[in-house]
């Protein structure tokens, strides 16, 4: 998917580049739009000879090309596709737009307006714009609140059921995909129910609900962290299927701080441990519990994803702004200790680029996405997307250890809140939890400090 999207996006990097140059050379000191000399001529035709690029998407810069458009940009209407387009400026002949949203027909119109607001000429291109539909953000679920301790927390339909505290881990129902669970430490955890677009409550009795992952049995139960403080109490529990997840029996094992759970397709539930520093394994059969590796560090979060083959696991080292990566071993039914795939330990910044040179600031929930690209190469199909926290984005990760930014930082690069295209305008605030909807083709994201769900996907 990301691969599909990056070489679209490589091409019109090259013709925006070129187009935001020509705009550059045109545009005056202090002043949002250029003119020329000669105003239209109402005794002569508009005409539209050309236009270029021939294809784009929304926010794409657009060269029409004709005849007697006037030099005042505020006396020209440009709709693309029945979408008004906002127009930049005019210079000889050549008048400068940009894509507008849902330009889906792509037929081009030029309007000439007088002082009233009358359509006085206009013109028609006979060729018609290609619209691409782009992967835009947007805001899923919650209310936006400008001031944070406005904030109100209640169930409801999609569109009143509050806002959203301390989103950390969003996971679907694998038997459901109608149902998308997400945790919030010590804030509620939620059930987002697509079928009957509500949201409700999903109460743990947990201080700290951390993970949710689940079983891989036939029932596939759900199982749920407690990351609590104590070396006397358990730390995972099994809600049952056939309960509607509203019983729950402990794993008969003593754990503190468990921040990061995952569950092979053999069975076996790996999960951290926060002060201890460790990675155990615990197999659902023979009750056995014991140690895996241990964490370089103690008293750092960290989180697990495990790879659809079920070949390797990456180590998501929150604090330490890195990522790990575990290959597991069939022959022991175990995962081997981990090496460092990207990142550098307790190295934080912001930095695309391979491996150890690339720069993460507390990482958090990943899911990995396949990419239909990668099956003429074989070889690993999927990439890694993984919220960035403290970077305010979401990066990937592809198999060969290229981290690149996906969505986020637009504007200045900081932290925000605001929808629209993935780089130049969206904008998130500590995200920390992302799901994929394979279904319905889009990403959810947990916008943790923005008390929302974000959304990643193509315009309808």
């Amino acid at each position: 998917m990301y691969m599909q999207i990056q070489n679209k996006v490589r091409c019109w990097h090259i013709h925006r580049l070129l187009l935001g140059l020509i705009v550059l050379t045109l545009t005056q000191c202090k002043k949002e739009t250029v003119t020329q000399e000669g105003g239209f001529d109402a005794s002569k035709p508009v005409l539209i000879t050309d236009f270029y690029p021939k294809e784009g998407g929304v926010g794409n810069n657009l060269i029409i090309y004709g005849e007697n458009f006037g030099n005042d940009p505020t006396k020209i209407i440009v709709t693309i596709g029945g979408k008004v387009a906002k127009v930049i400026g005019i210079k000889n002949n050549s008048l400068y737009c940009t894509i507008p949203e849902k330009a889906y027909d792509g037929d081009i119109h030029i309007a000439i307006i007088d002082q009233q607001n009358k359509e006085v000429a206009s013109a028609m291109s006979k060729e018609t714009f290609s619209y691409n539909r782009k992967l835009l953000v947007s805001t899923f679920l919650g209310k936006y609140y400008q001031v944070s301790t406005d904030f109100q927390e209640k169930e409801g339909p999609f569109n009143d059921c509050g806002a959203f505290k301390g989103i950390m881990w969003l996971s679907f129902d694998p038997k459901n995909k109608n149902h998308l669970y997400f945790t919030a430490d010590g804030n509620s955890s939620r059930l987002i129910d697509f079928e009957n677009e509500y949201v409700s409550y999903f109460r743990t009795g947990f201080g700290r609900t951390s993970i949710i992952s689940w079983k891989a049995d036939g029932d596939q139960d759900m199982v749920v962290a407690d990351n609590h403080a104590s070396d006397t109490k358990y730390g995972n529990y099994i809600f049952s299927r056939n309960s509607n997840f509203l019983q729950k029996e402990a794993i008969p094992v003593y754990a503190r701080g468990v921040q990061g759970t995952m569950v092979h397709p053999n069975g076996e539930l790996y999960y951290s441990r926060y002060r201890a520093g460790d990675v155990r394994r615990y197999d659902f059969e023979s009750k056995e519990d014991k140690l895996v590796f241990a964490n370089p560090y103690s008293g750092i979060a960290v989180r697990m994803v495990i790879h659809p083959s079920g070949d390797y696991a990456y180590l998501i080292e929150n604090e330490k702004h890195f990522i790990m990566r575990t290959d597991y071993d069939r022959e022991k039914k175990t995962f081997k200790t981990p090496y460092t795939i990207c990142g550098g330990a307790g190295i934080s910044g912001y930095a695309d680029g391979i491996g150890t040179s690339a720069r993460l600031h507390n990482p958090v929930q990943g899911v990995f996405v396949k990419n239909l690209e990668y099956d003429a190469a074989g070889g690993d199909q999927y990439d890694f997307y993984f919220c960035d926290s403290n970077n305010h984005a979401i990066r990937i990760l592809t198999p060969q250890g290229r981290v690149g930014t996906f969505a986020g930082r637009g504007n200045n690069g900081t932290s925000g809140y605001a929808d629209g295209d993935l780089r130049t305008e969206a904008r998130f605030n500590k995200p920390q939890a992302i799901a994929y909807d394979d279904e319905r083709e889009c990403f959810y994201i947990g916008d943790t400090n923005n008390y929302l769900i974000r959304k990643i996907a193509r315009e309808e």
